[in-house]
């Protein structure tokens, strides 16, 4: 869909207003400004879901469905923290900063011993063992990682600026999981995707795919997708025979071929999640785990005789090595080639990593505090913005967050000293799943702080903005209120890379001049055509993966896209006092002109 300036013109009252450009010095030096902001904000608008969303299109006969575009969605307004919408904002408004969230990445090793995809069909209805903690154990469109990934950079890039305020993108955060195992080809590959350069998502045997989606007989299971199609003698496998999934010759070749990722033209901060500090994203490192990530011996299908909460125990508390070695002449699993860039890391070596970069800044958020001692939480400044990043992964297990005291602590002396900032705090999980309070090993030895405690703690500060995190692969946004109705700031969920809708955010912030700040939402859809039409380069693939994404059996519903109020919306927060403050002290400006006006004008 193309948007004309006569389109945008006509769209300004449902879009809310494009805003107002800051208050420039007179004319002409103000005009050409708030022209180029204006510019920069229609080059924004087009690319956005402002302008198209894309939607999972009528199944077939099987339930498969395409992916189709759909009209727009403008921003919506949200007042629920009680503060106003103060008429005449628009005209008022100063833009702050605008900048993108990337969330549950998952760059996979899908080759990799230490996946349990097996226990992915334990969720499948009418299984009695349906918990929804196993779903993420197999995706089909995980073969399309790295090629998603680069999509979403591309896209970006592309839009370079906020589609409301007309800011250039300042930095990109992602909020965690940004690996799918803590293994260290994978947090490589992330990090090679974000820099630029080329890429190859590929680990063990250079010449051949050694997965459950290739079409070796001796280890074909019915239950993965099998895009090559049917080895002589067996059957369709399920995705194809009942869901309608196609067979594509050629993917697992196209999927492992260097390409040359374009990498972000802005910074780039990172959080931690808990597939990057856990095995899994559930199970505390050991050399046991670290040796069958290394090794030569990958399960593919349940165990015969085994109950699966047998298999699952070895690999968490007991000794998942023999398990395999047991089970090596057996159909259940599989020789595969090893590859010592599978090996897990730590928490200090996930943050080392991050210092080997061609990106900026170098070690992207993490400190050298972080890189000597091993933790992963830190802040840095924007102009009037401060970003707070948490580190919420309980390293003694399971998938679900916490923080200990120490890190609590800081938090709370850090809030102390911000109250000359608009606070930002992020993290890889939300409140509502910071709720494991599991404490085998602490540096302390007291009990972890679960979310509800952080949100207290935030509430107590007047100049926390936001929350921003990811984990539920969901867009979610929750108005977190004072008790006395004083406000309260907003809890910003964003969805994932690897499940449908496969989406980041645009997050623009800009203080109205009433003692009022507006937070813009937008959501944006990465760089793959909407139409999946073949495997020739970076963009078809992550087409395709998109695709997949939309018919996954344990994803493929649009409750991860959001409620409407939870997508592109302009969320209404009370301001710091030192802006209005600052505002009262500053010599009288004439209003900025909205960039919508200036085009209207001609």
């Amino acid at each position: 869909m193309k948007l004309t300036r006569r389109g945008l013109i006509r769209s300004g009252a449902a879009l809310g207003g494009v805003a107002a450009a800051s208050s420039l010095p007179a004319a002409p030096t103000r005009a050409a400004g708030v022209r180029a902001a204006a510019g920069r904000t229609l080059a924004a608008l087009q690319r956005t879901t402002l302008v198209q969303v894309l939607l999972r299109g009528t199944p077939d006969a099987l339930g498969y469905r395409k992916v189709v575009t759909g009209p727009g969605e403008p921003h919506l307004l949200r007042t629920d923290l009680g503060v106003a919408a103060v008429e005449g904002r628009v005209a008022r408004r100063r833009p702050l900063i605008a900048f993108a969230q990337l969330s549950d990445v998952h760059i996979t090793d899908v080759q990799s011993p230490l996946r349990v995809e097996w226990t992915d069909r334990l969720e499948d209805p009418p299984s009695p063992l349906h918990t929804g903690l196993l779903t993420s154990a197999y995706r089909p469109q995980e073969l399309m990682c790295g090629q998603v990934a680069d999509a979403m950079v591309r896209e970006l890039n592309e839009i370079g600026s906020g589609p409301v305020t007309g800011l250039p993108l300042t930095l990109a955060i992602q909020t965690g999981d940004n690996s799918d195992n803590s293994q260290f080809n994978e947090v490589r590959w992330n990090i090679d995707l974000l820099d630029g350069g080329t890429v190859k998502v590929d680990s063990g045997n250079p010449n051949k795919f050694e997965g459950v989606a290739d079409d070796n007989p001796l280890f074909y299971d019915q239950h993965y997708w099998h895009p090559h199609g049917t080895p002589r003698g067996k059957i369709d496998d399920v995705p194809r025979r009942k869901r309608g999934f196609p067979t594509v010759p050629g993917l697992l070749d196209a999927v492992r071929r260097p390409f040359q990722a374009q990498g972000l033209q802005m910074e780039w901060y990172s959080a931690f999640g808990n597939h990057d500090g856990l095995a899994q994203g559930n199970f505390p490192q050991s050399l046991q785990l670290g040796l069958v990530s290394t090794g030569i011996l990958k399960i593919v299908s349940p165990p015969a005789g085994l109950a699966p909460g047998q298999v699952l125990e070895a690999f968490q508390d007991g000794d998942p090595v023999a398990l395999l070695q047991s089970l090596a002449l057996t159909p259940a699993v599989r020789v595969v080639t090893p590859d010592a860039r599978r090996k897990l890391l730590t928490r200090k070596q996930v943050v080392e990593q991050h210092f080997q970069t061609t990106g900026l800044p170098v070690g992207h958020g993490f400190t050298p505090e972080n890189r000597t001692k091993g933790t992963a939480y830190y802040f840095f400044d924007k102009g009037d913005v401060r970003f707070v990043v948490l580190d919420t992964v309980n390293p003694n297990g399971y998938s679900d967050g916490s923080i200990d005291n120490v890190q609590f602590q800081w938090l709370q002396q850090l809030l102390a000293a911000s109250t000359d900032k608009i606070v930002l705090v992020f993290s890889h999980h939300t409140s509502g799943t910071m709720t494991n309070p599991l404490q085998l090993t602490g540096l302390d030895g007291r009990p972890r702080v679960l979310g509800g405690r952080v949100v207290e703690e935030l509430l107590e500060h007047p100049h926390v903005a936001a929350w921003i995190n990811g984990h539920t692969h969901r867009n979610q946004i929750w108005a977190r209120t004072r008790a006395d109705g004083t406000g309260g700031f907003w809890e910003i969920n964003t969805a994932s890379h690897i499940d449908w809708p496969q989406q980041s955010r645009l997050i623009e912030i800009a203080d109205n001049q009433d003692g009022t700040l507006s937070i813009f939402t937008t959501l944006v859809d990465h760089a793959g055509p909407p139409a999946a039409s073949g495997t020739g380069d970076s963009l078809q693939l992550a087409a395709l993966g998109r695709e997949l994404a939309a018919n996954d059996w344990h994803h493929a519903d649009d409750s991860h896209r959001g409620n409407r109020d939870s997508r592109n919306v302009e969320l209404v927060v009370q301001a710091p006092a030192f802006l209005a403050a600052r505002a009262a002290s500053a010599p009288a400006v004439e209003a900025g002109v909205g960039a919508l006006g200036v085009l209207a004008r001609g």
